[in-house]
Formats: structure tokens, C-alpha cells, sequence
């Protein structure tokens, strides 16, 4: 049997500090040939997809015809008043969407792979076929199954695979485990290469009573910003059609799937019934130095930013998700789990580790099976819906919810944030400690209240008893806190713009929802800024596609609808002059144009001739959601090189001095960037 380390890796005692130093020494000594230092050089970066062969004439004659009948039995079946077929649509369009791409972008990679989309148009077509006569087999089969949904960021329809077991009946009373398992780092992965894998390949894991969920994951991006959307739009869409036990979904991947699960483990811990991440990375700087041998040298925003998505900064997190790590004994990717190591035995967790002796890059057998037992094992108990402790972690409210606990205010984002807070069921008492956290609240779901609801509860809030609500009869339960100079029962008034959960930044944060890029029509003021401005918008919808997977939504400003504005984020082009949605809001927006400069309170003033904005902030005409001014996601081709450069590259602010051209790394010279405050100002100081 492989060895599994349970134990501590270093002793207890030893601070944070030292042991990120020590780390930091493994990294840079560890490893003295680097992977792909080629990757390493931001002037000669390659492109990622790369272009695919050529498609003759009479191949592309054929491809055309199956996706013209295929697209017209589409458009029928669009039309349809039955609510089923409507709802099960994507799971056709998949197909259409898949070829379409690979043909359009030039995204056949091998010839093999032209007469896999030609099975997939007809398999599509068969599909449509059935849906016209009512039938729709796909969704009783068991087995390898693909289907689709239709992504809330852009429109666009999603694939995903499921592995259905022999075992599973639709009708049962008692609903069915998911394994949600994330694929590895794959630069040719299109959607034809997904949908055919998915119809070929069951994976590494397929528990005989349980579902698996292969999540696209929008292409490779180790599901961060909308690939992590992507998985949570996923499982909603598989629980929509199967019976799925809520306290049994686990997240689980190797490689770059492994890092995967680190992020989904330690940014939602209690959703999970467990974790089991394989190989990949868990953070930023210690894997590039150590992997790929890169000499870092970020701007302080970027590498504040890095928080968001360094795991073993939230290690704590994992207390509340029991995780199983593996890792081949010779595997480079090692590094991950032994960093998290490091940072769970600061927080006084020993992980448990599996390590497949004498294995590189892949699962040993008998590993595997430990891993499979130990999660089994996990599922079987299922998810602790109200642990009695909740010790949580944050440094962004985009992620602020851990079990019965809800952070709704920070003092200062991308600042360690924590919350430890203990149930005294016998006492009915719930204690919270908290730092760096101005409002909060408890919440319990029907059924779940832990106290005799005929005893009054007491609340202590950093020593400060508060003012306890009753329960409710369906013993559910909410109460809000607030520290306006001491805790009080309520919440932050709404007169004033605050950071809140899903409208705290960065730029990144407005393409992990619905968007909108919005044309400039208008005059332009100054031509400098009017090209560079089109150029970008130009970039970010063929890189939205390229990378992201999805057709980005793009209308003139002068067309855009006060729905449009309500629903969705606004993502706007060119200048105040040529940009009529933007003039509209100009006034009310914290860096303005005056006269011939742009204005940052308290930071200066810069020739508008020559410097264009880039921001996010709550758009006026609609406070919850977001206005972007002049960016798509922040991260560049030089970053799709490798997954863990995959980070937000701009704060909530930046200038941008375009007398620089825009390269693999920068939109241009940023010469100066910044967050806002919590109340959406710009902050005076760094």
C-alpha cells in the first residue's frame, strides 16, 4: 500500500514565517532543470491554441452541409412551446457549436479529428431528430453521456460530460453521489476533442454508485474566473437532470484538474463533501520559481492580487473540508500538496497525503485505490452541514461564505480576513471572533437550527453580547451585524456605495457574470486613444473566444437597453466623446476627464491625449452591477503558457500610457494603478 503522510511535515511550533522561508529556500534549490524555460520569454510567446491543419475543400463542403441541417433543425426546435425541449436544446446545440469553432478558428489539430466532428454532426443530428418527436434517449442512458447548458456569463452553450452507472435509477428515492472530476492541462482540448474524450474515455474515477461529472471547464484555465463559473453552472445543470445528493458532491483532479480543486476546495470549503486535488500547483510564486525556473518581478497590485488565488493563503479553509491529496513520489508537481502541507500545519491540520512510491506524473494503482477507499469513505458520511466550529479565511468578499457564517463587509480587501466561530449547543450560544470584518451574519436553512428553539440565544460578537433574533417555525434562522464603532444587530446602510459580495472588484470579477462589450459610435476625441481602444476591443473578443470558449455579447452603445443595463455588467470602449453610455455616466465616476487630463483624485493628473483608464466600478445606472471602462480579463498570452500566471494582472484602477504598444503582458505602460477603498474611493496611499 502507497504510504500515506499523516503526520506534521514540520514541527508545530514553527512560525508562519519561517516556514514560508523555508519553503521558499525548497523552491529555489529544488529542481535544477526548468520546464519549458522557452515560456519564459514574454517577446516570443507562442500561441496557445496553436493553429490547426488545413481543411480541403471537399472536407469543409462536408462539414458545412451536416452543420447547415443540423443549425436548421436547431432553429425548429427553438421555436418549440414545450418547455422540455427548450430546456434540453443545449444538449444539442453542443454539437453544432463545437464544429462550427473548429472550423471557423482553424481548430482542427489533427486529421483524425475531422471525422470525429463529422460523428459529432450526426450525432447531433440525431439528437435534434429524436427532440422533434418527443423522445430524448440521451437523458436515460447510462454510461458515457455528454450534454450542454447555456452559460450565464455570455450566452454561449457549455459542454460537459457525465459518467452515468449502470445502478442508476431515476426514480429512486435516494438521490445519487457526484464526483466533480477537472481535467488536466490540454492547449489542444477544443470542444471536439472534449465531446469525442468524453464519449470514449470514463476517467480515473467512476464509483459504481455514483455520478462523475467531467466539467469542460472552459478550456484550460485550471477553473479560475469564468472557468470556475463554468463548473458551478455545471453541476447545477446535472443536478437539474439527475438526482444528486447535496451532501455528497465532491471535487476532485490531477494535474492541472488538481489545481483546480485546491481553488474550488479552499474558496467554497463547505459546499464539499471532500477534496481530493492531484498533482498540478496551489499557488503563484514558489511553483513558477520552482517549475518553471521564472524570475519574478510583479508590480505590488499583481502581487497583492496573487492572494486571491494562492491556496495555501487559505489553508485554513480546509478544516471544513476534508481533503485527500496524492501525489506521485517523483512527480515534480509534488510542490503543490507540499506547500499546502506547510500552510495546513501552520493552522494546526496535518494533511493527509497519498504517495504513489517510485511514480512520476500519474496515478499509481494501489494510490489509487487508498484514494478511492478514503473518499468513499467521506461520501458515505456526507457533508457536515453545521459544523459546531467554523474557522474561515478570506481576503475578498467574492468568496465570504463558509457553512452558517456570511462576511458582508471587510475593512480593507486583500487583508488577511478571518472568522472563528463556535456553537454552545447545550448553552445555546454562538461566539464569533472576527478581524478585519465590519459586518457579518448567521444564517441556518430550515431544519438546521442547533438549539432548543424554546431557549433564548445568546450571540457574542469579539466579546460584545449582541441582540439575538427568534427562530423561525420551519427552524431556519438569519441575523446581520454590524460594526459601525461597536457590533449591532443590522447591516451597512444603503446610502452609501460599499464593497459587497459580488461588487468588490477587481476588473477580472465583471467577466465571472453576464457582460456586455459596449461599441463606441461617437466621435472621438483623441485618435491615439480611439485606436488603441478599438485594437483592444478587437483583442478581447477574439481572446474571449480563443481562451474563454465563449462568443463574447458586443453592441453599439447607442443600442444598449435599460434590461441590458439591469442584467448585466457593462464593459465600455473608447472615451467619454465616442462612448454615449459612458458621457451619460462620467460625472459619476471617481476618475474623470477635465479639460485635456485625466483626473485621479489624489494621485495626479495625466495628458488624455495620451493615457486612456481602465476601472470597474458599480455602474451608475444600476448599483448592482458593475461598469468596466476599457478591459476584457487582465491576464495576456504570455500568462496562457502556464496556469499558474493565470492571475487578475490589474487592480481596480489603472492608467495606461499608450505612447507604449500593447504587448503579451500589458495593455500598455501602466503608470499607476491602485484598489479603491471600501467605500468604492480611490485610496491616497498604497
Amino acid at each position: 500500500m502507497p504510504r500515506s503522510i499523516s503526520e506534521s511535515m514540520v514541527p508545530s511550533s514553527l512560525k508562519r514565517s519561517i516556514l514560508i522561508a523555508l519553503l521558499t529556500l525548497w523552491a529555489v534549490t529544488t529542481h535544477a532543470v526548468a520546464d519549458g524555460l522557452q515560456d519564459n520569454d514574454p517577446e516570443k510567446v507562442r500561441r496557445i491554441p496553436k493553429l490547426g491543419i488545413k481543411v480541403s475543400t471537399e472536407q469543409r463542403r462536408m462539414l458545412e452541409a451536416g452543420m447547415t441541417r443540423l443549425a436548421r433543425s436547431v432553429a425548429k426546435l427553438r421555436q418549440s412551446e414545450d418547455q422540455r425541449t427548450l430546456l434540453l436544446l443545449p444538449d444539442v446545440e453542443i454539437f453544432h457549436r463545437a464544429v462550427s469553432d473548429a472550423l471557423g478558428y482553424q481548430e482542427f489539430f489533427a486529421a483524425r479529428e475531422i471525422q470525429a466532428a463529422v460523428r459529432l454532426l450526426e450525432t447531433g443530428q440525431k439528437r435534434a431528430d429524436d427532440l422533434a418527436t418527443g423522445k430524448a434517449p440521451w437523458t436515460v442512458s447510462t454510461g458515457l453521456v455528454v450534454r450542454g447548458y447555456v452559460s450565464k456569463i455570455d450566452g454561449s452553450v457549455q459542454p460537459y460530460g457525465v459518467v452515468i452507472p449502470e445502478t442508476y435509477d431515476r426514480n429512486s428515492v435516494l438521490p445519487y453521489r457526484l464526483d466533480v472530476w477537472f481535467h488536466g492541462r490540454g492547449e489542444t482540448l477544443s470542444e471536439v476533442n472534449f465531446l469525442t474524450q468524453r464519449q470514449r474515455q470514463a476517467g480515473t474515477f467512476t464509483p459504481r454508485d455514483g455520478i462523475v461529472l467531467h466539467p469542460y471547464g472552459r478550456y484550460s484555465n485550471a477553473n479560475k474566473f469564468a472557468g470556475e463559473i463554468d463548473v458551478l453552472e455545471a453541476v447545477a445543470a446535472v443536478k437539474r437532470h439527475y438526482l444528486i445528493d447535496d451532501e455528497r458532491v465532491s471535487v476532485r483532479g490531477f494535474s492541472m484538474g488538481g489545481a483546480s480543486t485546491w481553488q474550488l476546495a479552499v474558496h467554497y470549503p463547505t459546499r464539499w463533501v471532500a477534496a481530493n486535488p492531484g498533482a498540478g500547483f496551489s499557488e503563484t510564486p514558489l511553483f513558477l520559481r520552482s517549475f518553471q525556473q521564472e524570475t519574478l518581478t510583479p508590480p505590488w497590485y499583481e502581487e497583492r492580487l496573487w492572494r486571491m488565488h494562492d491556496c495555501n493563503l487559505w489553508a485554513r479553509n480546509l478544516g471544513l473540508c476534508p481533503t485527500v491529496a496524492y501525489s506521485g513520489e517523483l512527480d515534480r508537481q509534488k510542490q503543490a500538496a507540499d506547500v499546502m502541507a506547510y500552510a495546513l500545519t501552520a493552522e494546526g491540520i496535518q494533511l493527509t497525503h497519498v504517495i504513489g512510491p517510485g511514480t512520476a506524473h500519474k496515478y499509481h494503482p494501489a494510490a489509487r485505490d487508498e484514494v478511492e477507499r478514503r473518499v468513499t469513505a467521506l461520501a458515505r458520511r456526507g457533508r457536515r452541514r453545521v459544523p459546531n466550529t467554523i474557522r474561515f479565511v478570506t481576503y475578498t468578499l467574492r468568496y465570504n461564505e463558509a457553512g452558517w457564517i456570511t462576511v458582508n463587509g471587510l475593512l480593507e480587501h486583500w487583508e488577511r480576513a478571518s472568522v472563528n466561530a463556535t456553537l454552545d449547543r447545550s448553552n445555546a450560544k454562538i461566539e464569533i471572533i472576527t478581524e478585519n470584518i465590519d459586518a457579518v451574519s448567521v444564517h441556518f436553512d430550515p431544519g438546521d437550527y442547533p438549539f432548543d428553539p424554546q431557549k433564548p440565544l445568546r450571540i457574542l460578537i469579539n466579546g460584545q453580547e449582541q441582540l439575538a433574533v427568534q427562530p423561525n417555525s420551519d427552524l431556519s434562522y438569519f441575523a446581520s451585524y454590524v460594526n459601525a464603532g461597536d457590533w449591532t444587530l443590522g447591516g451597512h446602510s444603503n446610502d452609501q456605495l460599499r464593497k459587497r459580495s459580488g461588487l468588490q472588484g477587481p476588473i477580472d470579477d465583471a467577466l465571472m457574470d453576464s457582460f456586455i462589450f459596449v461599441r463606441p459610435t461617437g466621435p472621438a476625441t483623441h485618435p491615439r486613444v480611439a485606436g488603441w481602444a478599438r485594437s483592444e476591443l478587437d483583442r478581447a473578443i477574439e481572446h474571449w473566444r480563443r481562451h474563454f470558449r465563449g462568443h463574447a455579447r458586443v453592441v453599439n452603445d447607442v443600442d444598449i437597453t435599460d434590461d441590458q443595463i439591469a442584467n448585466s455588467n457593462l464593459i465600455l470602449w473608447g472615451e467619454p466623446s465616442s462612448n454615449s453610455i459612458w458621457n451619460r455616466i462620467q460625472a459619476d465616476l471617481p476618475i474623470q476627464h477635465v479639460g485635456k487630463d485625466l483626473i485621479v483624485p489624489g494621485r495626479g493628473k495625466f495628458p488624455a491625449e495620451l493615457h486612456a483608464p481602465i476601472l470597474i466600478y458599480p455602474n451608475p445606472l444600476n448599483a448592482d452591477r458593475y461598469v468596466v471602462i476599457n478591459s476584457s480579463f487582465t491576464f495576456r498570452e504570455y500568462s496562457y503558457l502556464n496556469n499558474a500566471r493565470q492571475t487578475a494582472k490589474l487592480p481596480d484602477w489603472a492608467i495606461v500610457d499608450l505612447r507604449t504598444p500593447p504587448g503579451t503582458q500589458w495593455p500598455g505602460k501602466i503608470v499607476d494603478a491602485g484598489f479603491f477603498d471600501e467605500t468604492w474611493r480611490v485610496k491616497r496611499e498604497r
